[in-house]
Formats: C-alpha cells, sequence, structure tokens
C-alpha cells in the first residue's frame, strides 16, 4: 500500500494488470488494432488469469484466437476458439476462426464442419460459402489422393520386393518412394500402412539400392516430425542404423548419416515445423538422444566399423554436441561426450596405418577426430573443465608410451599429432612434457621407416610455435636433412621435406627473419613442384607437397616461381578437387600466400622509427609483395582455374571445412575480385555460388569478406546468371549485414550498389530486401557525407520505392523521409538528382496522398520542383515534370491551383511548346500532358486564335 500512496500510476497499473479483465482486454484490443500482436496476447492472457465471467472469458479468448493467426500459431488459435464455442454454439467469429486455424493444419474435414455450421447461421455470407464450396473441393481431391496413395504405396513395394521384376522399375518405384516420404502426407501414409517392416525387409536384402531407398525414405519419414521419429527410432532400433553405417559402402554411409541427422533435428526440435495434434503432445525424447550419443561414440573406435562409417559418426558427434550458439548455457552435451568418448576419439587419432591391428580409416578419418577435439574443447566454459580435458589426454598419452613397445609408442606419438592438429594449446602442452620432444628427434633416427614417418610428422605439427621452431631448428635440422638425403622411401623423404620447409618459413612473410641461406627455401619449393607434378606418386604423398608450398609460399621468391609453374598449379587444383579433403587447409593456406591476403598489422612509421632507434627487430616487405607483383600473380591464378578449384573446396563436409580454412578461401575470393574485368570470370567459373555459403557460414571476419565480394559481383552482373534460381534470394542477407555502419565505407558502398541491381530485377526481389529489414539502414546512408555512398544509398531506395511496404512508410507521419528526398532533388549532382527525383515520381504516381505531404515537408519545396523542370538534362528534367503530373492527377485541386498559379506553368508551355526532339522528347511529352490535365480541371483555357 505505501507503495501505491507514494507512486499513484503504479498502483493504477496493479489494477489493470490484477483485477480488471474488462480494461485488459480492451488494451487488448487497442494493441491488435496498432498491429502490436505480442502486446495484444499478453493483455488478454493476463485478461483470462483474472477472468470469472464465464461470456466474458470466451470472448478474450475468441479475441486471442485472432491474434495466434496473425502470429500464425495455428493449434494455439484453435485451442482458444474452441473454448470460446464451449460457452456459446453459435459463436461465429469463434467458428471461423477455428476453422481457418484448423484448415492450416491440414485437419479438412473438421475445418468444413465449423465453416458449414457458419454458413448455416448466416446463409448469405459470400465469405462463409466461397470458403465452404473451396473445402469441398480440397476434401474431395485429398481423400482421391489418399485413397490412390494406400495403393500406389503397397504396388511400390511389391515391385521392390520382387525378385523379377526389372532393374528400371525397381530404381522408378525406390524413386517414387523416396519422393512420397518427403510430403508429410505421404510419409504418414507410409507409416500407416505398415512402410517401417518393409522398409526393414527392403534393407534385409542387402542390395545397394534397396537400402539406399529404404534409408532416404526413412529419413524423408523422420523429417520434421518429433513424435513419427521417435516411433521409427524404437521400431528400427538404434543399433540396426548404426549398423547400416558401419557398411564399406559411401554412399550408405552417408545416406545413413543423413537419416540420424534428421532424427536429431525432429527429437531436439532443431527442425521446428508444425503438425497440429503433435502440438499438443508432450514428448520426452532424452533417453533417445542419449542412446544414439552412446552409440555413435561406441562405433567410433570399433574395429568392425568401416572407414566411411567411422567418418560419419564424427561428423554427426561434431555438427550436434558442441553448442552451435555460444550464449546456449546448456553443454551438457560436450561434458558427456568427453567424458565418455575422448579417449575413444584419442583411439582413432593414434592410428598409425602402417602398423598391424589398425582402426579402418579413410584419408579424411583423423583429421575429422582432431576437428572435433577442436570443438569439444573450445566448447567448454571454465578452466577446471578444460584442465580436465588436458588431464584424460595426458593421462591417455601415459598409458601409451612404453620404451618395450615401440608400436605402443608410435601410437601416443600421433596422438598428440592429432591434438596439435585440433586442440593446438592441449597438443602443445603434451609436447613440452620432459622427454616428448626429445623422443621425436629420437625416433627420427630409427631404423625403421615407419618411426621416421610419425615421428617427422610430429616434428612438423609441434614446430607451429616460433620457440617450438627454433628448438628443431637448433636439434633436428641436421637431422631432417640427413633422412631427407638417405633415405629411399619417397614418402619420408617428402615429409623431411616438409619439415625442413616449415622451419624454412618460421619467419612469415618478414624478409628480415629468413631461417635458411639466400636461395634454400626456393630449391626446397622447386622439389615440392616436382613431387606435386608427379602422377606416379599416390595422392597422400603428394598432399605433402601442398603442406610444403604452404608453408614455402611466404616467400616473395617462391610464390612467384610457384604462379610461373602452370604445371604445379593445376596439379593443386586437381588434388583440391580429390576426394581426401585434408588437402583443403594447405591448399587455402597456399593460395593465401600468394594473393597477399592474409592479414596484414598496421605499420605506423613513428614506431618504425623508434624500433630502430631502440635496435628493435623491424618487418621488412620482400619487394615482389608489392602490388604489381600481387596482381600479376591473381591474373595467373584465375588463368589456370583457380575458382573452379574454390567452388568445389566451398562444398566439402562442414567438419573438414573448418571456420578458419573458409574464412581463408573468403579471403582469396576477394583478393581474386578486385580487378571488376576478372568478375566475369568468377561468375562463368562458379563463383557467384561458391560465395554464398561462405557469406552465411563461419567466422565473422570471414562472412563480411564472402559478402563483399557477392557485393561486387551483384552490383555488375546479371543476377539470374550469377546467382541462377533461388540463389538470388539467399545473397541479400549477407548483402544486408554490409550496410551496418560498423562495416567499412567500400563494403557499405558495393553492398547498395549489388542490391540496387537486386532490387531492379523483380518485385519478388524487392520485398525479400524490405523482409531482411534493409531499409533502415538504406535511409542511414541517404544522409551520408561521402557522395558516392550518399548516391548509392538513394539509387538503391529509388528502386525499391515501388514495393508497398516502402510506399506505407513514406506515408507515415513523424519522420523525415520525404522531406530527405526533396531536398536531395536540390543537391547539385546530376545523378543524385535522377536517383531522388525518379523516387518521387514512382511515389507520388503510386500514393496520392504523398503529392499533398510534399508540399507539407518543407518550404522549398516549390523552388526545388522548378528547378528539376528547368534542368538541362533531360533525364533530371523529365522526372521533375513527371512529378508535377502526379501533383496535377491527385485529387486535390488546391495543390493543382498552386502549382498552376507559380512559375510552373511558364515552364511547362515553354517545354511543351518546343518543337520535337529525339533526345529531349520524353520531358516535352510529359509537359503537354499536364498541360492537357490543367485544360481538363480547368485551371487553364486554350488559347483561340482570333477571326
Amino acid at each position: 500500500m505505501a507503495i501505491c500512496h507514494r507512486r499513484p500510476w503504479l498502483a493504477g497499473l496493479c489494477f489493470a494488470t490484477m483485477g480488471d479483465p474488462v480494461q485488459l482486454k480492451d488494451e487488448g484490443n487497442k494493441h491488435f488494432q496498432e498491429e502490436n500482436i505480442d502486446k495484444a496476447i499478453e493483455c488478454y492472457t493476463s485478461a483470462i488469469k483474472v477472468c470469472k465471467d464465464n461470456k466474458l472469458l470466451a470472448v478474450i479468448h475468441r479475441n486471442r484466437s485472432a491474434c495466434y493467426l496473425k502470429k500464425e500459431s495455428y493449434a494455439n488459435a484453435a485451442s482458444d476458439a474452441s473454448k470460446a464455442i464451449d460457452v456459446d454454439a453459435a459463436d461465429i467469429k469463434a467458428l471461423y476462426r477455428r476453422c481457418q486455424a484448423l484448415e492450416k493444419l491440414g485437419k479438412l474435414d473438421m475445418a468444413f464442419k465449423d465453416v458449414q455450421r457458419c454458413a448455416t447461421i448466416e446463409p448469405k455470407n459470400k465469405t462463409f460459402l466461397e470458403t465452404l464450396r473451396r473445402l469441398g473441393a480440397e476434401i474431395q481431391a485429398k481423400l482421391k489422393t489418399s485413397f490412390s496413395t494406400d495403393s500406389r504405396v503397397q504396388n511400390m513395394f511389391d515391385i521392390l520386393l520382387d525378385e523379377e521384376m526389372d532393374k528400371d522399375t525397381k530404381e522408378k518405384a525406390a524413386n517414387n518412394l523416396i519422393v512420397l516420404s518427403r510430403e508429410d502426407a505421404g510419409a504418414e501414409r507410409l507409416f500407416q500402412n505398415n512402410g517401417v517392416p518393409l522398409l526393414l525387409d527392403m534393407i534385409g536384402t542387402g542390395k545397394l539400392e534397396m537400402v539406399l531407398a529404404a534409408v532416404r525414405t526413412l529419413s524423408g519419414m523422420c523429417t520434421g516430425h518429433k513424435a513419427r521419429a521417435m516411433a521409427i527410432v524404437n521400431m528400427v532400433g538404434v543399433d540396426k542404423i548404426c549398423s547400416i553405417m558401419a557398411l564399406d559402402n559411401e554412399e550408405i554411409a552417408l545416406a545413413t548419416c543423413n537419416l540420424f541427422q534428421c532424427i536429431n533435428d525432429s527429437l531436439t526440435g532443431a527442425d521446428s515445423r508444425e503438425y497440429g495434434k503433435e502440438a499438443s503432445l508432450v514428448l520426452d525424447t532424452s533417453k533417445d538422444l542419449k542412446t544414439i550419443l552412446l552409440a555413435l561414440l561406441e562405433m567410433i573406435a570399433n574395429a568392425k566399423v568401416s572407414g566411411h562409417g567411422r567418418d560419419q559418426a564424427l561428423n554427426l558427434l561434431t555438427r550436434n554436441v558442441p553448442r552451435k550458439d555460444k550464449k546456449d548455457k546448456d553443454h551438457s552435451r560436450t561434458l558427456f561426450t568427453i567424458d565418455h568418448g575422448l579417449k575413444k576419439i584419442l583411439k582413432v587419432c593414434g592410428q598409425v596405418s602402417e602398423l598391424p591391428d589398425q582402426l579402418l580409416m579413410t584419408d579424411n578419418t583423423q583429421l575429422i577426430a582432431s576437428v572435433l577435439l577442436n570443438k569439444l574443447y573450445d566448447d567448454l566454459k571454465c578452466d577446471p573443465e578444460r584442465d580436465n580435458f588436458r588431464d584424460i589426454c595426458d593421462e591417455y598419452v601415459k598409458s601409451k608410451i612404453d620404451p618395450n613397445n615401440m608400436d605402443k609408442t608410435l601410437h601416443a606419438i600421433n596422438t598428440i599429432s592429432g591434438l596439435l592438429q585440433g586442440p593446438f594449446d592441449v597438443g602443445n602442452t603434451l609436447v613440452g612434457r620432459q622427454g616428448i620432444m626429445e623422443m621425436m628427434v629420437a625416433l627420427c633416427g630409427s631404423e625403421r621407416e615407419v618411426d621416421q614417418m610419425v615421428a617427422v610428422e610430429a616434428l612438423i605439427h609441434s614446430s607451429t610455435k616460433m620457440s617450438r621452431a627454433s628448438f628443431i631448428i637448433t636439434n633436428g635440422v641436421s637431422l631432417l636433412k640427413d633422412i631427407y638425403k638417405k633415405t629411399k622411401n619417397e614418402k619420408i623423404k617428402i615429409r623431411a621435406l616438409v619439415g625442413l620447409c616449415k622451419l624454412g618459413s618460421a619467419g612469415g612473410d618478414d624478409y628480415g627473419l629468413r631461417q635458411f641461406a639466400e636461395g634454400s627455401t626456393e630449391k626446397l619449393a622447386k622439389q615440392c613442384r616436382k613431387w606435386l607434378c608427379n602422377p606416379q606418386i599416390d595422392t597422400k604423398t603428394r598432399k605433402w607437397a601442398i603442406e610444403g608450398l604452404a608453408y614455402l609460399t611466404n616467400d616473395a621468391d617462391v610464390k612467384d616461381d610457384f604462379v610461373e609453374d602452370e604445371l604445379a598449379m593445376k596439379a593443386m587444383f586437381e588434388l583440391a578437387k580429390s576426394r581426401d579433403k585434408t588437402i583443403l587447409y594447405a591448399v587455402a593456406c597456399t593460395l593465401v600466400n600468394c594473393t597477399n591476403c592474409y592479414e596484414k598489422k598496421e605499420i605506423i612509421p613513428e614506431l618504425v622509427q623508434l624500433a630502430k632507434f631502440s635496435k628493435q627487430h623491424v618487418p621488412e616487405q620482400h619487394p615482389k609483395d608489392k602490388k604489381d607483383f600481387i596482381d600479376r600473380r591473381v591474373k595467373r591464378l584465375l588463368n589456370a582455374g583457380v575458382i573452379s578449384a574454390l567452388a568445389v573446396m566451398v562444398k566439402a563436409d562442414n567438419s573438414i571445412l573448418t571456420d578458419q580454412t573458409r574464412e581463408m578461401l573468403a579471403r582469396v575470393f576477394l583478393a581474386l575480385s578486385d580487378d571488376p574485368k576478372d568478375r566475369g570470370t568468377i561468375v562463368a567459373q562458379g563463383g557467384g555460388k561458391a560465395l554464398i555459403p561462405l557469406g552465411l557460414e563461419g567466422t565473422d571476419a570471414g562472412k563480411v569478406k564472402a559478402s563483399h565480394v557477392l557485393a561486387k559481383i551483384a552490383a555488375v552482373s546479371n543476377p539470374e546468371i550469377a546467382f541462377p534460381g533461388e540463389r538470388m534470394y539467399e545473397v541479400v542477407r549477407p548483402l544486408v549485414r554490409l550496410l551496418h555502419t560498423d562495416r567499412d565505407g567500400s563494403q557499405n558502398f558495393e553492398a547498395l550498389k549489388g542490391l540496387t541491381n537486386l532490387a531492379a530485377y523483380s518485385e519478388k526481389l524487392r520485398v525479400k530486401i524490405v523482409k531482411e529489414k534493409a531499409l533502415p539502414e538504406i535511409e542511414n546512408h541517404m544522409f551520408e557525407e561521402n557522395e558516392k555512398i550518399r548516391l548509392a544509398a538513394t539509387e538503391c531506395m529509388c528502386n525499391l520505392v515501388s514495393c508497398k511496404e516502402v510506399q506505407e512508410r513514406y506515408l507515415e507521419d513523424g519522420n523525415d523521409k520525404l522531406k530527405l528526398l526533396v531536398l536531395l532533388c536540390g543537391e547539385d549532382d546530376d545523378s543524385l538528382q535522377i536517383a531522388a527525383a525518379g523516387a518521387l515520381a514512382m511515389l507520388t504516381a503510386a500514393q496520392k496522398k504523398l503529392c499533398f505531404k510534399m508540399s507539407q515537408v518543407t518550404a522549398q519545396w516549390l523552388e526545388i520542383l522548378q528547378r528539376l523542370c528547368l534542368h538541362t538534362n533531360p533525364r533530371v528534367q523529365h522526372r521533375g515534370i513527371v512529378i508535377v503530373y502526379n501533383m496535377l492527377n491527385s485529387d486535390n485541386n488546391e495543390l493543382a491551383k498552386k502549382l498552376i498559379e507559380s512559375e510552373i506553368l511558364e515552364i511547362l508551355t515553354v517545354v511543351g511548346k518546343a518543337a520535337d526532339n529525339p533526345k529531349r522528347q520524353e520531358p516535352i511529352e510529359a509537359a503537354r500532358s499536364c498541360l492537357i490535365t490543367a485544360m481538363d480541371l480547368g485551371l487553364i483555357k486554350p488559347l483561340t486564335s482570333s477571326s
């Protein structure tokens, strides 16, 4: 009570929210009329909690039902309407709202009954009669489809399980089954008609085509439907699905991985489609999700699982265990995986394929495991959790080091290599343990080739930090050189060479920190290129040649030599397109180095002088790292077909194409698109399509750079060619992100130019731009001091004003949007005047109210309009006269009279009487139309010649 006495307004609020349902209902109605649906729902919900009157309660439920319809929450809308109907069975508004909701939920028969009752109460209501007719027709069509679907389903299974049926017929039936499962009605029919047991029979045949068709059909049935997905998991069994994924067939493993992903998305709610009845069911999916997680962890270290199956199990863990958004507080899946599966993942990392009794793996398996380790470690929140992760790794490695069993020791060293490629800090800590680095160096001198190979790889991965590199330069360079010269095994020789390459590039692109003598790095690079171009050497070994170039291309001499060697470039691009995706990072590094698009520290001259004075090292730029050399390298890369290689690399699985690699590819694309003449080449070779995923996923810096390239391409290309099909709509979001004021001016400018081009293409694209909330950003840029950005923003707005949503913003009161356009028409820049006047001409043609509003926003409007109509540029003049024409036709006699009484009439007369002139015909015709309209309005009279 004391609070209410001190603050009377609070007392009123308490009364409204706690005790007066009528007042709350009225408040909700007000919010609903203002289109503030969320506030309206809040008010109605509060009213329902305190309302005791059943009739009033029915009205409130009916009103909230209308809100839920607006929000497209159809299950809630139907529920509220039903509560109103329970009180008054003849409540026609509630009946029709429930009918609308039920129709959207696919319950056509129930919706038909409701609208039938509405039509009985109001038999002359055209809306009810039309809905009744339409729903009747839809129900008939659905029944027809339903009966035919049941027979089709059975027929398809009969064909597939018939041993004597020909292959083409079976293939067609399998494809039809998959297509049917992707529609909810079809999936439900399959499920209800004994589909799952029949699909298991297909899997039981063991035939590739049958197993693939069955798995893909199950994926369709599980997609977006939690209850059905749970039922299928329990009918088929998680172990059975794992056993299918464990088969030694890449297609089957990938299809089964997709099935698991569909199940996971449905059970976790990641696929949040609404399916009517299911919305009211409360399903506990935690047990099934835990079973799946444990089964996948069991698979990754199971000796019976194929390499492809192991890859997909690791991929599923990578995608679904770590949090996608760090703001989400729940990371229990990560902690559970570390407790129950970290040692199993480390076991995969430690495998040495040259030794006996190793797990089956593909070329990509160990890299995928390293990526998973990195994502799990990144997902941890605090030091105790990270300490636990390190302790488990440390304990595992220690348990494998055995002086009497060299194979076990190699497993430990290879595990450290896996950690160095994943959570580097953890691997680096283990390398720093007493004796580990010395053991690596000692193994390099072993007589067994496998020992040398594993040790050299570990040295390569551990020398990333300068402190480690210094240790190895002191202790290991002579050893690596010795191995390189003496070994006859090409696999070891190339790894030793890469070790030397990495140590030789430890100073990065700093010309003053070269580790080896002048010319040594070029010799190493030449040998790498020689191996790279040798098709006799296996892909895995040639991959190491690219690893060497990734380090050596920090040296500008090596970069220049590499781009001069077209065969080496093409060999690298072909390898980038191969199945071995572990190569992607090395290729990306090499391309980043060749195009000099890595992050560069800004060099402040004053600090350089200070460093020299204090005898500190100052980074030096190589003469061949200047712009003209970089441009030449870019041209050579483009001519060698780099874009087609990049387009293939972008399609790699997310578990291998890490966010860091994505960012590097985006940097390369940005460097390649610097010259506008090269953008056509990028589009022609599929670069436009490849850039869209880079603009939507990855690091913030990577997304910005990819979006910048998309903007550059969108600004100068036909959207249909650059981004065919639905892709042109996907381009909008990355471009809109570039409009934010925290982006630099060139990014803002290119994005505006790109959106201008897209907005000119179709109404659907204009609507998409508006939906992505681009308008406030574009309007902000129209106030820019930078003339280029202001012009680009105004041109973009000019192309958007034909969109109804944009016109409504200009009709709103309390803003200066229209005033800004009028004032921009008064600027001295012809291009800016064309854009601003063009926007005004279209706005005043579409919305007559804006004609009068334009005369109210600024006292200078008439003077500006006169200047437009007198302009020497016919394009500006034409737009000005069209605005006058629109104002004369605005049904506002006072406004029309004011125009004719001003100097506008004289201007129109002079322009209209001018002789026909092809260069100025548009403004002449427009002026004549204005004069005819003025005569029709009785504002002027035609001159009559005296007799």
